[in-house]
């Protein structure tokens, strides 16, 4: 069959909704998206310049085109998912979370038992879930059974083989864990009443089970039967207690899902949070590995089919930080203070531990992925051209004027490299001239590393805010290398960030890690800076309380100094030992220095 031109292609696309899929030249599915308007959204890919690699090189693969045209942007969206699970193109994000999880299985029976499970059979039975781990579970289960007395044998309880007395009580019923319908002495009625409260605890509802012991305690005190009311009254207290720990927000928010994403260049999380009379029921955060540029947007709309659907979620109403296209029937709230605002907070905080969690994780498990990803971070935050591998700090350090030095300190992959830190005398610049000081330290540095042919950093950071990053632009004019390395200056105030000839400068996020790095950074340029200065100023000090004892000089204190340790030392020493080093005029001269003092 001949291939038929893209452009030909192209024009013959309609303008409605739908979901289009991009195939190779070997009909191997390369992505399947979903668009308002087909013909423009798939034209975009043709039409520009793209960003990312990825991006560029799926559109040089791309050899047919087919679509599904559908009545509505929802509908779309619910066919993009459908597809992308039977699908599973190379170029659509990965929702990596694919596992078996608990639920709580009601049997169909008579006198249905309760019990978790892994696997859902379609015979009849109800399934509330799916939960996020096993132990949400057993504490629920827990709660049910401290309550409600419920069978756990698997007996067929018919009514013709209870009568029959087939059956006798077990151990169970001795303990007062359950009520021996197997002998009738609990009426289907009675246990079927327990049941209804049971599904209501389940999704989250007390009320009707707390009004029902309210009015049986009620009822037991009335008959002075007060050791069962007090039975009643204690299994109150455990709904309550249990109902208090859960509710955290108003009780009339109620059958509300709430979503929330974070992203980075790399994976998005998206955190689900399922609200019941105010109770948080389930909660439950999806990973998701992106491929090409995608935005949030789409994203989450694509983690909201994926998981109302493997939860079974029939909520009506949504809580989400942006306005985003859904199926018909479904209200959508962007909330922006209150109640509402404060539960979609939780639900992205939620989203950023397990980001912090995941990334933990990786430092352990695969620290190269862990440094690409912080290093592709850091890039887009700083507006790089480059990965920032190689990055390098200066900082000044002189106190009123003297002993002015400079420190360079050198990361690599976003790590201290120890062994290529760099102390600088300053030699030019008299006083206390920060400026003039940078100007000449930057210099000398990359004057060095053209000279010996060393490669260059992708990054300097300059320690200060406009003023220190101008003097170091004039270093980079001078040797031509302007052009070749970004340069970035970080004010200490309120750490922000300026960029070359941007009078307006770039405020990092407080937890962002490419903040973290650079103060980081700038933190070891200014411990190293002032460790070197202290030394300077120490030896300094040293060296001239010696060379003020006439007929001493640098050579004979140095001498000294190698000799006794320290000066406190060579004041205790006596005559004779001063004169074993510098001989007996000397000796003479420095013990009686020392105890004029």
């Amino acid at each position: 069959m001949t291939e038929i031109p893209i452009n030909i292609q192209l024009s013959a696309l309609p303008t409605g909704p739908g979901v289009y899929q991009f195939y190779d030249s070997n009909d191997g599915i390369l992505y399947v998206g979903k668009a308002k308007n087909l013909k423009k959204r798939i034209s975009s890919y043709f039409n520009k310049n793209h960003e990312y690699g990825k991006t560029r090189v799926l559109v040089k693969k791309i050899r047919s085109i087919k679509h599904i045209v559908v009545p509505t942007e929802s509908d779309a969206l619910l066919l993009e998912n459908n597809l992308i699970k039977e699908l599973r193109p190379r170029y659509n994000v990965l929702l990596k979370d694919d596992k078996s999880y608990p639920w709580l299985c009601l049997k169909n029976e008579r006198f249905p038992r309760f019990f978790p499970t892994r696997r859902v059979i379609k015979d009849g039975s109800e399934y509330f879930g799916p939960y996020t781990s096993m132990k949400t579970v057993r504490v629920l289960l827990d709660l049910i059974k401290s309550v409600y007395p419920l069978r756990t044998c698997n007996y067929d309880l018919s009514a013709e083989k209870i009568n029959a007395g087939k059956y006798k009580v077990c151990l169970e019923y001795h303990l007062g864990n359950c009520k021996g319908p197997c002998e009738g002495y609990q009426s289907i009625t009675e246990y079927d009443r327990q049941i209804d409260d049971i599904r209501e605890i389940v999704k989250g509802n007390f009320k009707s089970s707390i009004t029902y012991f309210k009015s049986q305690m009620k009822a037991l005190a009335e008959e002075m039967k007060f050791e069962e009311a007090q039975e009643i009254k204690d299994k109150i207290d455990v709904l309550e207690n249990y109902q208090v720990k859960s509710t955290i927000v108003n009780p009339k928010i109620s059958n509300v899902d709430v979503f929330s994403i974070i992203s980075d260049n790399a994976f998005a999380y998206v955190n689900f949070l399922q609200l019941s009379h105010g109770s948080i029921i389930r909660s439950h955060t999806m990973e998701i590995k992106k491929k090409l540029e995608e935005k949030d947007e789409d994203l989450l709309e694509l983690a909201i089919v994926e998981i109302r659907d493997r939860f079974k979620s029939d909520s009506k109403e949504l809580y989400v930080p942006f306005n985003i296209a859904v199926s018909p029937g479904l209200k959508v709230t962007v909330p922006k203070l209150g109640d509402k605002k404060r539960i979609l907070d939780l639900s992205e905080r939620n989203a950023k531990f397990f980001r912090q969690e995941r990334f933990n994780q990786i430092k352990i498990i695969d620290p190269d992925r862990h440094t690409n990803r912080i290093m592709a971070q850091m890039k887009k935050d700083i507006r790089l051209s480059a990965e920032p591998r190689h990055i390098e700090c200066f900082d000044n350090s002189n106190i009123q004027g003297s002993n002015p030095v400079a420190a360079c300190v050198v990361f690599r992959d976003g790590k201290p490299s120890k062994k290529e830190y760099r102390h600088y005398n300053i030699k030019t610049v008299t006083g206390p001239d920060d400026f003039a000081s940078m100007e000449e330290v930057v210099y000398r540095r990359y004057k060095r590393l053209q000279e010996e042919m060393q490669p260059l950093p992708q990054l300097i950071v300059i320690d200060g805010g406009k003023g220190q990053l101008s003097s170091a632009l004039k270093s980079l004019d001078l040797l031509g290398l302007r052009s070749k390395i970004a340069i970035v200056g970080i004010a200490k105030r309120l750490e922000e960030i300026y960029f070359p000839e941007d009078p307006i400068p770039l405020y990092l996020d407080k937890k962002s890690e490419s903040l973290k790095i650079i103060q980081y950074l700038r933190n070891e340029a200014h411990r190293f800076g002032i460790t070197f200065h202290r030394n300077k100023r120490s030896k300094g000090a040293i060296n001239s309380e010696l060379e003020g004892i006439d007929g001493v000089g640098e050579k004979t204190a140095q001498q000294l100094l190698k000799k006794f340790k320290s000066v406190k030392r060579i004041k205790e020493a006596s005559v004779e030992s001063l004169t074993e080093e510098v001989g007996a005029s000397k000796a003479k001269k420095i013990y009686e220095s020392f105890r004029k003092e």
